[in-house]
């Protein structure tokens, strides 16, 4: 991490300090003037004048661990770790008791890259902490070890947990995203290594290039895949869906009818593939294929009753068949699976129109509407082949 994580660990221990120090029995106007002043500038974020009171405290009060650690918190917040360590030790040794001095104490040595010596206080707290952001500090502060000290698999422990415990943190977020893709590189780095001439390596490989658009080469290692194990499940279909994505980039329909042939293999495999019936039943659908593609689309139902797409694109084909009660099902089902989807709204509207459903109707295109302003001021656009396991269903261009 560049910089350590901001928390709000500074009232708990303030609290502490001016609790001392009032019945310190050296107190006096002094020492309550500089104890205010330090907690007043260190609430507004002025860590220069937080540092002047806190130091002048310390020459009055050197024997109160309170103060010290105060001190520690202030140099914690302006980045000066070797000062924290000094004065978080201290504040230690005079009262061992002073938990988040400990753990501040522990993330001071993880951002001087001490991390041997952070580990104890950082694994403690996040195992102990009482409140969130002492836990995040901590996990976030471990990652940075562990990343440090090439411990990997702990790395990716606390990672999960702290994706569970901050599932919308975008700090959380970026940081577990690193420790997850570092531990994949690694993984498939050792298994380049260990099995070079495998089929898990060349299925490794094949996704890669596949991720990456690089077709060709995603194609020549899923074809070395088959020939390895010619009967491995789910390989046609991802070749099934590179050819779609290359024909795509090339607008090739030599590739759509070698997408066709792989979901028909694939199928002939295992019955059950469900986005295999799907890409062909979509496949048909574009066609004007209808009897065919509302055969494949029922098939992938059949087989995963709750996929929103097949729904969707069912509900385009039986529109087609002219059979717009039928439809009306598939899309309110749709629906219920995923609010979200514009082109289940917009089909929708669709539908009621031809039922005379004329409120539903406009109710449907005002939902429709609404979700694609949202997605237009998002700036996101799918792609016709998406990043998600099948290809998505999209409003008709020449729909009405």
């Amino acid at each position: 991490m560049s910089s350590h994580p901001r928390v709000s660990l500074w009232p708990a221990l303030l609290i502490a300090c001016l609790a001392t120090l009032r019945i310190a029995a050296q107190s006096s106007d002094e020492v309550e003037r500089y104890a205010e002043q330090g907690q007043q500038a260190l609430a507004q974020g002025h860590y220069s004048e937080a540092e002047g009171a806190f130091e002048k405290l310390r020459e009055l009060q050197p024997g109160v661990a309170e103060v010290h650690a105060n001190l520690g918190l202030v140099y914690f917040e302006e980045r000066k770790y070797e000062q924290a360590v000094v004065a978080l030790r201290q504040a230690v040794k005079l009262k061992p008791g002073l938990q988040k001095s400990e753990t501040l104490l522990a993330a001071s040595f993880s951002e001087l890259s001490r991390y041997t010596e952070a580990l104890p206080g950082l694994e403690k707290g996040f195992r102990s902490a009482k409140d969130a952001d002492t836990k995040r500090m901590c996990g976030l502060e471990l990652l940075r070890s562990y990343g440090g000290l090439q411990r990997e698999n702990q790395a990716v422990q606390v990672a999960l947990e702290l994706s569970r415990s901050f599932p919308d943190d975008p700090e959380v977020l970026f940081h577990a995203g690193k420790v997850f893709g570092n531990s994949a590189f690694l993984a498939m780095e050792k298994l380049v290594k260990v099995a070079p001439n495998s089929v898990w390596r060349h299925q490794a490989a094949a996704e890669a290039d596949e991720s990456q658009g690089s077709y060709d080469a995603a194609l020549a290692e899923y074809r070395q895949v088959l020939a390895l194990d010619p009967r491995r499940p789910g390989v046609h279909y991802r070749m099934g869906r590179t050819l779609l994505a290359r024909s795509h980039d090339k607008t090739s329909p030599e590739d759509v009818a070698a997408a066709q042939s792989e979901f028909e293999q694939e199928l002939q495999m295992d019955p059950n593939n469900a986005n295999a019936a799907y890409e062909f039943g979509e496949i048909h659908r574009q066609a004007g294929r209808f009897p065919e593609a509302q055969k494949y689309f029922e098939l992938a139902l059949k087989s995963y009753p709750d996929f929103e797409e097949a729904e969707t694109g069912l509900a385009s084909v039986l529109m087609s068949l002219k059979m717009p009660q039928d439809a009306l099902a598939c899309l309110q089902k749709a629906i219920r699976l995923n609010p979200e989807d514009e082109v289940a709204w917009f089909r929708l509207a669709q539908v009621e129109r031809t039922l005379g459903n004329s409120a539903e109707q406009q109710k449907a295109l005002a939902e429709f509407a609404r979700l694609r302003h949202q997605l237009n001021q998002q700036k996101e656009v799918e792609p016709a082949v998406s990043p998600h396991e099948v290809t998505k269903q999209v409003v008709d261009p020449n729909a009405q």
